[in-house]
């Protein structure tokens, strides 16, 4: 959660920095010449604990294998014939292009800075995207059954 366009992701990494050099909040502010109360936000936010730096998993398509996708697409290539020259699933290209726009839109730099935003945590739960679907309500945990229109304890 960004408090103004100055916290920076390199700012709060020089914190981060100080802090774990042992240093105090007022220290720290007086080096990054801000006051002590923005500094303790960024530390209290995440309870004095560092954050881990991010990094992609070993599955995960990666920005050269991208490009190959983009490639075959403007030369034509099938899904299939793509996933055998970068020794992965055709479902997992064809989820891949179909997630980045399409056969005729999917552009390999845009689609790598997408996933990179989309792995981002913390992410919003299903219940709290769909208020709807929760517990009480019609089709929810204990509503009553889109499908065969029962309440659930009568299918089972």
């Amino acid at each position: 959660m960004s408090r103004g366009p100055w916290l920076t992701a390199a700012f709060k990494a020089e914190v981060w920095r100080h802090w774990q050099a042992g240093e105090s909040c007022a220290e720290i502010g007086r080096a990054l010449d801000r006051t002590g109360g923005v500094i303790h936000g960024v530390v209290a936010e995440r309870g004095g604990v560092a954050p881990v730096a991010r990094c992609r998993s070993r599955r995960a398509l990666t920005l050269p294998e991208r490009e190959e996708i983009s490639r075959g697409l403007c030369a034509g290539d099938s899904i299939r014939q793509m996933a055998r020259r970068l020794r992965r699933a055709p479902s997992s290209l064809s989820r891949e292009i179909a997630r980045h726009g399409g056969r005729h839109r999917y552009r390999a730099l845009q689609a790598d800075a997408e996933a990179w935003r989309n792995g981002q945590r913390p992410k919003v739960c299903r219940l709290a995207q769909y208020p709807a679907r929760g517990a009480g309500a019609p089709g929810g945990a204990h509503g009553w059954c889109d499908r065969y229109r029962l309440p659930i304890n009568r299918l089972v």
